[in-house]
């Protein structure tokens, strides 16, 4: 009589699944990797500005005779001087962020609260500023 014995191996349908759950996996980690990113420079960009926000408070709480419109970022004979030891960490300049595009943002100081330069917000939609980025 003829005895068969164990079937050894793989199929190819048991391959092409472990395949294509690996390729789905590692693409799902991609897109989460990718919003992440976006999520943490909106997050950046929000502390940076709450950063500056307090500082601009602090000096004026310090300073009560000057104007907000009076504070300039790179003018020495200006009271901007004056934010930068209110800056925390030891700042030594007012921050600049990154958008999403990899772009420079400045922070515009003659304002209360401080703004970046363009139209930048990445909160999603129906939240109003910056300041809510990374919620």
């Amino acid at each position: 009589m003829h005895q068969t014995s164990p079937r050894k191996g793989v199929t190819l349908i048991e391959i092409s699944l472990v395949i294509g759950i690996i390729i789905i996996l590692v693409s799902t980690t991609g897109i989460g990797i990718s919003f992440y990113k976006d999520w943490s420079k909106g997050l950046a960009a929000g502390e940076d500005l709450k950063a500056v926000y307090q500082a601009q408070k602090l000096l004026l709480a310090d300073n009560p005779t000057i104007q907000v419109t009076a504070i300039q970022s790179n003018d020495p004979t200006t009271p901007s001087t004056y934010i930068i030891p209110y800056l925390p960490n030891n700042m030594t300049a007012i921050p600049s962020v990154t958008d999403l595009d990899g772009g420079n943002r400045t922070i515009t100081i003659t304002v209360s609260p401080p703004v970046l330069s363009g139209d930048y917000d990445p909160s999603p939609p129906g939240d109003n500023s910056v300041w809510d980025a990374g919620k």
